[in-house]
């Protein structure tokens, strides 16, 4: 599937939330894993791929994949400084404050609620993944112009962790 980058107005719309997970939303979080693994990124949000519901994937390096249907964030601990990109505001990154400890509440695939903790990166991803479920994405949490700058991939480098 496509990633919808800005200024599509989907990215800006805050999602419904999931009211029966059938078959249709089965191949939805199919697609969305298949799409984040082919385009390299940490997470993907429905809103991202143009549904605007509430389901983001996340696969952390050495980790399983983890589906969150109508997920929310209960606790935020810390502040940490991170640089941080995005599938749908390719080629730049930004430096941005996250939480160092988030811990949400969510239903998986099957419709099972769960809890989870996130800490470094799953924390910045499960943050990451909740703004654009509310309309948000990461620039808006810049604190100044000098602290979003463009990136150009030289030889073999690639962009590490687009969220």
């Amino acid at each position: 599937m496509k990633v919808r980058t800005l200024p599509d107005p989907v990215l800006r719309q805050k999602a419904k939330k999931v009211a029966n997970i059938d078959s249709s939303i089965q191949k939805l979080i199919d697609d969305m894993i298949d799409t984040m693994r082919t385009v390299h990124g940490v997470g993907l949000a429905a809103p991202q791929i143009g549904v605007s519901l509430r389901i983001a994937v996340i696969e952390i390096p050495e980790k399983e994949v983890i589906t969150l249907i109508n997920p929310e964030i209960v606790r935020r601990e810390g502040v940490r400084v991170v640089e941080e990109g995005c599938l749908s505001y390719p080629g730049y990154y930004g430096e941005i404050k996250r939480s160092e400890v988030v811990k949400v509440r969510a239903q998986d695939r099957h419709g099972k609620e769960f809890r989870l903790k996130g800490e470094e990166l799953l924390a910045q991803a499960l943050e990451h993944e909740t703004d654009h479920l509310n309309g948000t994405i990461y620039v808006d949490h810049i604190e100044s112009h000098d602290k979003l700058w463009k990136v150009t991939p030289q030889g073999d480098q690639t962009l590490e962790h687009q969220i």
